[in-house]
């Protein structure tokens, strides 16, 4: 009887340390890795997913978020493999180098930038070394911006009389397709037209967080925001490939499409995305509106560059209006272009159909003059960090400000 009362005491004091078995988890909206294998008890190689595009070509390895549980006291060691990739049919090395350290949190809110790491050029591998300050936290490669936190930014904007959303079509995958405007009545046709766009690659959280800054400044009730939505009707994409979003992944579609380079293909089947974002461009436009300026935002991971529309457009006109754009942005806002103001070509990729840019695109089909700018997940020199969710949100208000300062002096030349 004694014999089988000390098992029961032994099994009871055992229980908690089986319940801290390290344990990897990506079941949550947004959440992506690949193959996981356990080297230790802390030390584990995490594959990054990756995707591949209809071809099963230029796979892109630049996302990943996931979840530990069980983490005690002792330093992990993670190490991120399979980075290897290919970009526009050209092989490399991958996009998560030294140079792009991931963010952990413990609450899924706050985002701090992991400090200590080691990266292996020959693998390649980024080695993560993680002293964890609780039992749960959550990596990810820059700051995650879910549906999650797009229902946050709705349930304020809605609130606001000048704000209206419109379901203009579903994804490949069924969610809705939303456009947002933002103007005070009423929304005349003298009235110049702009249009925001972010997230058309899901891995590309920068984007979000910028478009909710601009969003939230529009929306403010202050000089600013009254001017801004009065001077000028605001049109905006917050979210083009919201089933990538939920699903944690890369640039592509459901299909495979790349939803920023097939812009010269109409497909609803295949691209049902591109499709509706195009229709609700030609809608407005078939009504009698002008659009005076289109931007659609991105991230990349080292380079931070503008690209306008081609340099004769317009008669010329559009140069100017690139020029002037791309000098408040560099003078006016944390933007710290590493080339100098670029124009688009008709393809990304020579001889292929279907590599067209959404600016490439919309000024094939309408002549519209738009605009496609990159920003830096690496160190920003003007900011004299690694981008932060705080910055991301300042720089959409400062956009806005860069926008309407360049619309407004346009109309005025």
């Amino acid at each position: 009887m004694g014999a089988t009362i000390v098992a029961m005491r032994l099994l009871i004091l055992l229980a908690p340390v089986a319940a801290m078995a390290i344990t990897v988890r990506t079941d949550f909206e947004g959440g992506s890795l690949g193959h996981i294998e356990k080297i230790s008890e802390t030390h584990f190689r995490l594959a990054v997913k990756g995707e591949k595009d209809q071809n099963g070509r230029n796979r892109q390895a630049n996302w990943y978020y996931f979840r530990i549980d069980g983490a005690g006291a002792k330093e992990l060691t993670l190490d991120m493999v399979d980075l290897a990739g290919e970009y526009n049919f050209q092989p490399n090395r991958g996009a998560v180098t030294k140079d792009t350290p991931p963010v952990i949190s413990y609450d899924q809110r706050t985002w701090k930038h992991v400090e200590t790491f080691d990266y292996d050029a020959a693998e390649p591998k980024l080695i993560l070394h993680i002293v964890p300050k609780r039992s749960r936290f959550w990596i990810a490669h820059v700051p995650p911006y879910t549906g999650q936190e797009l229902g946050r930014l709705r349930r304020f904007a809605v609130r606001h009389s000048d704000f209206h959303e419109q379901v203009i079509g579903k994804t490949a995958g069924g969610r809705d397709l939303v456009l947002w405007t933002i103007a005070t009545p009423p929304l005349s046709k003298d009235k110049p037209t702009v249009w925001l766009m972010f997230r058309q690659h899901s891995w590309e959280t920068g984007s979000s967080w910028a478009g909710e800054g601009a969003v939230r400044a529009l929306l403010r009730d202050d000089a600013a925001g009254r001017e801004a939505r009065q001077a000028i009707i605001w049109k905006i994409f917050p979210l083009c490939d919201p089933d990538g979003v939920a699903r944690g992944g890369v640039r592509f579609n459901v299909n495979g499409y790349d939803l920023n380079r097939n812009w010269d293909v109409e497909d609803a089947r295949k691209m049902p995305e591109i499709t509706a974002q195009r229709n609700a461009v030609r809608a407005w436009i078939l009504d009698g509106h002008t659009i005076a300026l289109y931007f659609s935002l991105h991230n990349t991971e080292t380079g931070e560059y503008l690209e306008g529309p081609p340099e004769k457009g317009g008669d010329g006109k559009f140069r100017a209006l690139a020029e002037r754009f791309f000098k408040i942005l560099s003078s006016e806002t944390s933007f710290a272009p590493t080339t100098s103001l670029r124009y688009a070509d008709t393809t990304t990729t020579a001889g292929m159909a279907g590599r067209m840019t959404v600016v490439q695109g919309l000024y094939h089909d309408f002549k519209i003059p738009a605009f496609l700018m990159e920003q830096r997940i690496s160190l920003n020199p003007k900011l004299g960090h690694l981008p932060e969710i705080a910055d991301r949100l300042a720089f959409g208000a400062q956009l806005v400000g860069a926008i309407r300062k360049t619309v407004i002096d346009d109309r005025a030349h």
